[in-house]
């Protein structure tokens, strides 16, 4: 299904059976599904060449005289050893420019990631902008339920929304975390819930370097003969994967186990300090800068040195901590300075970006968790980012993934399709024969433009009630909390699986039960 169902006021008895179609047609969504956008607006930007270059020498600054911890994995300081490096213990100290120049020799400016459908696959990088679920919740929030714990039911369920999605591009990674399996057999799960219940691009598992493996074995197997592309006899990149360092300043084994074993598969990977600037970082939005570039730099060009060309995105999470409570906070001004700064820093790398997102501290979908999110979401668009993660579901700083926050968000990112269009001048869009048709003191409702353009003209919310007071209040005066709740169990009830080949899906089963049954009972 490429069309998600969408919602539709309840019938009233005086309605014709005709009207029923009218008001679907009113409330469905205006924009056809497009496997990514391509961007017709300039960037906007909010630093000149000048600072982007101070920024990029504190980077290096940070990089040759501070330098970054790779601990505990002797493989990767053997690795920058024979690059150059000053390794002293689990310190590496680089030469100015080095990490740069690694990134800027081998590191694809842009990457198709391949889905098991074709026209889904992604282009990450340049002109393009993909969007992609929340990720990492434990808990997740109904409006029937409250909060509560995540179960592998529910991260189906949010793969079954966001494959229905036209808005979303991606299926995400791990949407929430099923806290009702093993810790060390889950990925099995949620990796394979991907691969059955929806046909676009997805994430792999990042918490141990075997999961990433699992990860790339089960990946080669849902593409089979496709995985290798005959032309290089190089596997296709099929998976993107998430690896944090741990700021400040920090690369752990287990990230850089699973970065390891996805570069050397020419998977690619979402090189990305975690920070809450205060706390991980500088109070100020440009010493963050400096810090994460470094931090980034360091991860990508690790990746290069595994794997030549392996595809690579620099990463942003950048938010603030109140100094106050100590508590993180979204949607504020400085971590979209951080955005637009980061942005601009990855075009002149050469490189994809990934950040942003509808982040919030709310706890549930009220107002706060409107305006927090928009300001994430806005500048995410304007800014230029190339993979934007956590663009629908997070709640309460990324704890809670939200059903109704969920379809909410991606409303929104429906909006942004149209945002990022821009202007259509064609002769259609310039629509001069309307103006000369309809002439002074006249209305367009009837023109033959608007009729010819009518349906399309205007992006149509599935979720914002636009009625006058009293239909709302004849049609149940519901909110939009509850209209949303309303339209995920539509969605999940009307959902249907996309094709999968029963051989493929055999096949998988029988690795996760081969695989799984390996592991100790104990939850480890």
């Amino acid at each position: 299904m490429d069309a998600p169902p969408t919602q539709s006021p309840p019938v009233r008895s005086r309605r014709p059976s005709g009207r029923d179609a009218k008001i679907a047609a009113r409330t469905a969504r205006s924009h056809a599904f497009v496997p990514y956008i391509t961007r017709r607006i300039p960037y906007y930007e909010v630093l000149s060449n000048e600072g982007l270059e101070l920024l990029e020498h504190n980077a290096d600054t940070i990089l040759e005289e501070i330098g970054i911890d790779f601990r505990d994995d002797a493989e990767s300081l053997q690795l920058w050893r024979g690059a150059g490096a000053d390794v002293q213990g689990e310190r590496v100290r680089f030469p100015r420019g080095l990490c740069r120049t690694l990134v800027q020799r081998s590191a694809p400016r842009e990457f198709t990631q391949y889905a098991r459908n074709p026209a889904r696959n992604v282009v990450i990088g340049g002109d393009r902008t993909v969007f992609a679920p929340a990720y990492g919740s434990p808990f997740v929030r109904s409006l029937d339920e409250g909060r509560r714990y995540a179960k592998i039911e529910d991260f189906r369920n949010f793969v079954k929304l966001a494959y229905l999605s036209n808005s979303l591009h991606h299926s995400g990674g791990t949407i929430c975390e099923p806290v009702d399996l093993p810790v060390n057999k889950r990925h099995f799960d949620m990796v394979y819930a991907h691969m059955k219940y929806s046909d676009k691009p997805y994430m792999g598992s990042v918490t141990h370097p075997d999961r990433a493996r699992d990860t790339v074995e089960m990946t080669r197997i849902l593409f089979g003969d496709q995985f290798t592309d005959p032309a290089s006899g190089q596997p296709r990149t099929c998976v993107i994967s998430l690896i944090n360092a741990n700021s400040p300043l920090t690369w752990d084994a287990t990230m850089l186990g699973a970065l390891k074993v996805y570069a050397r598969a020419n998977q690619a990977t979402i090189v990305t300090p975690f920070i809450l600037a205060g706390a991980m970082s500088p109070v100020t939005v440009a010493g963050t800068v400096a810090q994460t570039l470094a931090e980034s730099l360091a991860g990508m060009a690790l990746a290069q040195l595994v794997n030549p060309g392996a595809p690579v995105v620099l990463g942003s999470f950048a938010s603030s901590l109140s100094m106050q409570s100590g508590a993180p906070t979204f949607g504020t001004p400085e971590p979209a300075l951080v955005l637009y700064a980061m942005a601009a820093l990855a075009r002149r790398l050469g490189v994809p970006f990934r950040s942003g997102g509808s982040l919030c501290a709310a706890k549930i979908p009220d107002a706060q968790a409107a305006y927090e999110s928009a300001n994430t979401l806005l500048p995410t668009c304007l800014g230029g980012v190339n993979f934007v993660l956590h663009t629908a579901g997070w709640l309460e700083g990324g704890l809670a993934m939200g059903y109704e926050k969920f379809v909410m968000d991606v409303d929104q990112a429906g909006m942004m399709h149209t945002l990022l269009a821009g202007v259509d001048l064609s002769e259609n869009g310039q629509a001069l024969d309307a103006i000369r048709e309809v002439g002074p003191g006249k209305h367009f409702l009837g023109c033959a433009h608007t009729q010819a353009n009518f349906q399309t003209a205007f992006y149509r919310s599935p979720l914002a009630d636009n009625n006058s007071v009293e239909q709302w209040e004849a049609e149940g005066a519901q909110d939009m909390t509850q209209r949303a709740n309303v339209l995920w169990k539509k969605q999940l009830q009307e959902y249907e699986a996309p094709p999968l080949d029963p051989a493929v899906d055999e096949a998988l089963l029988d690795y996760i039960s081969r695989r799984k049954s390996s592991f100790p009972d104990s939850n480890v």
